[in-house]
């Protein structure tokens, strides 16, 4: 992960940009650079992931434009080949390959990149700035406007705290040109719906998903995973095992107690020979780091805050005892194939319909989660299931084969890596919420702890302050306020809570975890 910001005008000094610039230096704890472009303030911390030299340090420039770039672009080699009549190129970062493409096909470059990506981009000739988001916005961008009206772009939102009175999320596939938002890229919408037989649904699921985890493991820095014990994390560990020519190493995390998936977690790794390493937590260390963990994640959702303490603090341990820098993560899974909730979607159309809100709200909920548990300690997030193609694919099948009608969630993607992949055993286990799976004692140590912050007649009293997304628990009040402390009159930066879909029969719950449903069944055991 890297650091970007963007002050798109006239207004303020270098101090002012870095007082904000600075609040993220985790996420690119390498190198900082802060340009004067004559019309505003590019910035830039690094992670060196690609092309490790001082070569590889942003901004890059081109003739009086300048580029800052979090993101890896995959497949760029060709790419920067094709170029290299016309382009003298410096370093092995493949971001050096921005602003060429910039010159050569303007605003239009954004729909050739197979990236997961955020940008700024000084465009000296025409004095402006353009912005841009990768189509599922598994790297963050968020926008504001100072008092003088003048628009800011950051990686995060705590960037732009005291800045902007209102900030929100850069819509994901857009760009940003001349005050205006555009979609280049729209990953919920299906131009033609597929109708494969189902044995060509799982040849192909297997092909693209393993084909994106392949990219995923490009880098020249090391390379780790996270399992769960899950069957998207581990498929992901899987796929990469098999590509490696030495064992992988990957990480689990559980309660001290009662860890639910520790054990499968320690059965995947032993099955595909990783270098597996279990880490534990305790009631103190979750309760402790609540607040850290809110403050970094910029969030009051209970969902993504229950799943990222586990997340974080394993993120912490690998920081701190490991030389790792990239970590492979097994989201985006659930958007495309089914929750546990949807097993209760009424019909095809209204799976389809959730699973597109879903995709288009990702970047506000689990793949938030993943970018800053892992960013905010100095590593960098890769989301092998968020692979454009894989996603596009995924979405067009018809919905009628995605829905739960085997007697067995996510149906498609099991069978598509039948065999040797997984222990039989993995393969079929039904889900575990990551939040759940640590440790349901983790979830029900937070809900004590904020049973006892407040009387009821407190949490009525409180709840009355908040007109949007207003707290309907004794624990989502504690976490409202915790993120009210940090970012004040800002909860619009989150669409709402994250949810199962009330409207279906059997969701009508109060509580986001899948323990609540009627159908969890044996998965948390």
């Amino acid at each position: 992960m890297c650091s970007i910001m963007g002050y798109c005008g006239l207004g303020i000094t270098t101090e002012q940009f870095s007082e904000g610039f600075d609040r993220t230096l985790s996420r690119g704890p390498d190198d900082s650079r802060i340009i004067d472009t004559g019309n505003g303030y590019l910035g830039f911390h690094r992670l060196a992931i690609m092309g490790l030299t001082p070569e590889g340090m942003q901004p890059f420039s081109l003739d009086g434009d300048y580029v800052v770039c979090n993101g890896e672009i995959y497949g760029f080699q060709p790419i920067k080949e094709s170029l290299m009549e016309k382009y003298t190129f410096v370093s092995g970062s493949d971001c050096e390959i921005l602003l060429p493409m910039y010159r050569e096909y303007g605003v239009e470059m954004f729909k050739k990149l197979d990236a997961e990506f955020a940008l700024i981009i000084y465009d000296a000739d025409k004095n402006t700035y353009i912005a841009a988001r990768d189509p599922i916005g598994i790297r963050p961008l968020y926008y504001g406007y100072d008092a003088s009206g003048t628009i800011v772009f950051a990686s995060e939102a705590k960037n732009l705290v005291g800045l902007c009175a209102e900030i929100m999320p850069f819509p994901p596939g857009h760009y940003y040109v001349d005050g205006q938002f555009i979609c280049y890229r729209d990953m919920t919408e299906v131009k033609e719906v597929c109708h494969d037989s189902l044995e060509v649904i799982f040849g192909k699921i297997n092909k693209k998903l393993s084909e994106g985890v392949n990219k995923r493991l490009v880098a020249d820095a090391k390379v780790g995973y996270l399992l769960s014990g899950g069957l998207d994390s581990s498929l992901v560990c899987s796929i990469a095992a098999r590509k490696s020519d030495k064992p992988i190493r990957t990480f689990a995390i559980g309660m001290d107690k009662d860890a639910i998936d520790l054990k499968y977690a320690k059965q995947v790794a032993d099955y595909i020979g990783s270098d597996h390493t279990e880490v534990y937590m305790t009631r103190e260390q979750v309760l402790d780091s609540l607040e850290e963990v809110i403050e970094i994640l910029g969030t009051y959702d209970i969902t993504t805050i229950r799943a990222s303490m586990g997340m974080y603090l394993l993120c912490k341990w690998i920081h701190e005892n490991t030389d790792i820098r990239v970590l492979l993560t097994g989201e985006i899974s659930d958007e495309l194939f089914g929750y546990k909730y949807t097993d209760f979607a009424p019909d095809a159309e209204e799976f389809q319909k959730e699973s597109q809100k879903r995709i288009r709200e990702i970047h506000m909920y689990d793949v938030l989660r993943a970018d800053r548990c892992i960013s905010s300690n100095s590593l960098e997030a890769r989301v092998p299931f968020g692979d454009l193609d894989f996603v596009e694919y995924v979405m067009s099948i018809d919905p009628a084969k995605k829905m739960n009608v085997y007697g067995k969630g996510k149906y498609l993607l099991r069978s598509a890596f039948a065999g040797d992949y997984l222990p039989e055993e993995i393969l079929q286990r039904e889900k575990a919420a990551f939040s759940d799976a640590v440790g349901h004692s983790m979830v029900d140590d937070l809900k004590e702890f904020a049973e006892a912050q407040y009387t009821d007649e407190e949490f009525e009293i409180a709840c009355q302050k908040y007109t949007f997304a207003t707290p309907f628990t004794k624990e989502s009040l504690l976490y409202r306020e915790i993120f009210e402390k940090h970012y004040p009159g800002l909860a619009e930066m989150v669409v709402d809570f994250w949810m199962p879909n009330k409207a279906w029969e059997g969701c009508d719950v109060n509580d986001p975890s899948a323990r609540v449903l009627s159908n969890y069944g044996a998965s948390g055991q």
